[in-house]
């Protein structure tokens, strides 16, 4: 906090001290709004201006002041002054009087913390800033020890510190009420060597602590985990004549249970009971978690009906804390009663985490009705369930073989699109999925498999980097097969892959071959594409007649691309079956391009295959296709006995195309080129 003197210095202080908090806007000066209230709700007068002389230069002609204003609300309306702004003008236009005082009294019954700062902040005299504050606190308008507690409950302890380090200054004395509050505030944040030392420093200045001093004192040390700090204040304060209390109790068996020191918190208990100190819902609620910490949860369980016995109702933490023991010890019988009780009153434990707990536990128990009875419950206590709930007693329902109800938990996760909530953080294990998915699809409900798959699909989406099992596509894939829709299998081929797994070969066998059954030659080639980038070699025969099929088709290009692809893969294309089958079924080109990309990459051919392509070009008569890739052969040292050869050159004379029958009739009797095969052609590890 700022240091207010009287000095001229005052301002500059204040400003790199005190920070300037926004208050909203206010039209009237009637009263002050709360933050509960509508800033617009309390209008109910605009304030007048403030009187100013006439300058004895103004003009005559110059327009009163209450037109000038009448103008500008006709035109843009100005932004309302703020309440801060308001009472700094007031104090610096008057002295500080008993009638100034009430001026801003009338204009603000009530002060906050945030209201104050800013009034000293931009107050213009530094002694009105000083009798200012001196005068709300004294009057009790504002009280200082609140505003070091909301600096403290933001988290500002320095803040709260220097005001509370100030408070002599400003005219405000300590005591014990301001200590609490200061010590509160800084042991929340674990400052417990601090709070030690304002605490000597209070017992200095002869303020006397208080039972409501120990007990925050306590509490700050078992929260920073100072066991011996706490039983030394604990004495302390027996020794100075201070009984302790029923918080005090609550404080010291809840450090001990903190510590899984039981037995003196238990002998704290008793001694507690024993000087008729009434234990509360909170004592007992600590003693019940304490045991169940330290696995004692009979303890805990003859606790409860203590305490109900008493007539103390147990609450929601009561609950929260047992029934989690009683799932680590296998009591599920008597966890069902708890869970019955709550469901009873209606009472919502604070963890939802338990339930999940619950369900396992009592799936694990072998008790399938119980663990349904938990997610009804959780519907009558209006807690939302997660797919993860559902997950849990679907796959126990198919471990247990029945399905109907499995499927009848799947309908309400479906309809009500549990899965696709975007606030679930209990996910669907793989286990409940696969199995719910392999049941529908094996039991002609595929189309239910499919919405269900889907919404997980979108989920995965939705929040990209959550892993799911390779086996729930595989059993989709499967199923979409069987019902002979081959174009929905690829699709969740696709998103299988996209989502980063790698289907094993059966798979794109299965969707390659029910592909080009079904006639899709070109989408069953970009599936046996994906199969070879992702290195998958085997279950491969369907290759050749991929090839086979786009080549017929006339997509040459694509089958070109494929080819090239397998080669550099380490798969082997065999090219005299493809020229082969080209060159039967009266496919030339095909085959002279498929030829060419052979020859340009020297590819192994053999001289068979060169025979049946020229063949099959002479036969339909494009001589001069068969003359071009004749001196190609040739030029690689391939054949130059064709048989064909003579019939060849006459065909090029009789159609004038003497020139190239004169240069194919020298290559031939001269015997330029050699027949051997070019010892550099490659070869492949795995054949087709």
């Amino acid at each position: 906090m700022a240091s207010l003197t009287l000095s001229n210095s005052y301002k500059a202080r204040v400003y790199h001290i005190i920070p300037r908090l926004s208050l909203p806007y206010f039209r009237s000066p009637l009263h002050f709004c709360t933050s509960t209230q509508d800033p617009i709700s309390c209008v109910t007068e605009i304030p007048p201006p403030i009187p100013q002389p006439q300058s004895e230069t103004e003009s005559p002609n110059a327009a009163p002041e209450n037109q000038k204003q009448q103008l500008i609300l006709r035109g843009k309306r100005p932004d309302p002054e703020k309440l801060e702004d308001i009472i700094c003008r007031m104090m610096a236009s008057r002295a500080w009087t008993t009638r100034l005082q009430n001026s801003i009294r009338d204009l603000v019954p009530e002060f906050d913390h945030s209201l104050v700062y800013n009034v000293l902040h931009g107050a213009r005299n530094s002694e009105h800033a000083l009798q200012f504050f001196r005068w709300v606190e004294r009057a009790g308008l504002f009280r200082h020890d609140l505003l070091i507690e909301s600096y403290g409950k933001a988290g500002i302890v320095q803040e709260a510190v220097k005001i509370f380090q100030k408070m002599n200054e400003l005219g405000v004395e300590r005591s014990v009420k301001s200590y609490d509050t200061l010590f509160k505030v800084i042991l929340r944040r674990g400052r417990y060597m601090m709070a030690k030392r304002f605490f000597n420093k209070m017992l200095s200045e002869g303020i006397e602590p208080t039972r409501h001093t120990y007990n925050i004192m306590l509490w700050g040390f078992f929260l920073s985990l100072r066991l011996e700090t706490a039983m030394r204040f604990y004495e302390d304060m027996k020794t100075r004549g201070i009984s302790p209390d029923v918080v005090t109790y609550n404080t010291m068996i809840n450090g001990y249970y903190r510590f899984r020191k039981m037995e003196e918190a238990e002998k704290l208990f008793v001694e507690m009971k024993g000087k008729n100190i009434a234990p509360t819902v909170i004592s007992y609620t600590t003693m019940i978690k304490g045991y169940v910490s330290v696995d004692r949860v009979d303890d805990g369980l003859r606790l409860l009906e203590e305490m109900k016995s008493f007539g103390i109702k147990p609450n929601a933490h009561t609950y929260s804390s047992l029934l989690p023991g009683l799932c680590n010890a296998g009591k599920m019988t008597e966890a069902k009663e708890i869970l019955k009780e709550m469901v009873g009153v209606h009472l919502a434990p604070k963890d939802n985490s338990i339930f999940i707990s619950l369900l396992s536990s009592q799936c694990k128990a072998g008790d399938l009705r119980a663990a349904e009875d938990v997610l009804k419950a959780m519907i009558r206590l209006s807690i939302p369930t997660e797919a993860g709930h559902y997950g849990v007693l679907i796959e126990n329902f198919c471990e247990a073989e029945e399905y109907d109800r499995a499927v009848k938990l799947l309908d309400k996760l479906i309809e009500k699109e549990i899965i696709l909530r975007p606030r679930n953080t209990l996910e669907m294990g793989s286990g409940a999925y696969n199995s719910m998915i392999q049941y529908l699809c094996g039991h002609g409900q595929t189309g239910k498999a499919e919405i269900f798959f889907r919404q997980l699909m979108k989920k995965i989406m939705a929040r990209r980097g959550v892993p799911r099992d390779a086996d729930a596509y595989k059993l989709l894939i499967e199923s979409y097969l069987r019902k002979g829709e081959p174009a929905d299998a690829k699709t969740a081929l696709d998103a299988m892959i996209e989502e980063g797994h790698v289907p094993d070969s059966s798979v794109f066998r299965s969707v390659m071959e029910s592909l080009f059954e079904d006639g899709r030659v070109q989408t069953a080639s970009r599936v046996m594409k994906s199969m070879v980038e992702k290195g998958v070699k085997e279950n491969i025969d369907l290759v050749a007649k991929i090839l086979e099929a786009l080549l017929m088709r006339g997509h040459v290009e694509e089958a070109l691309g494929r080819i090239e692809l397998l080669m550099h893969s380490g798969c082997h294309v065999n090219f005299d079956d493809l020229l082969s089958f080209l060159s039967e079924k009266g496919k030339t080109i095909a085959a002279l391009k498929l030829l060419d990309f052979a020859l340009e990459r020297d590819f192994n051919v053999d001289f068979k295959s060169y025979d049946k392509v020229l063949d099959a070009l002479l036969a339909a008569g494009k001589t001069l296709n068969a003359y071009s890739i004749l001196c190609k052969i040739m030029e690689k040292g391939g054949v130059t006995d064709w048989s064909s050869c003579e019939d060849l050159i006459k065909s090029l004379n009789q159609e004038g195309n003497t020139k190239q029958a004169d240069i194919l009739s020298r290559m031939i009797k001269g015997g330029e080129k050699s027949r051997e095969n070019n010892k550099g052609k490659k070869q492949s590890s795995f054949a087709v």
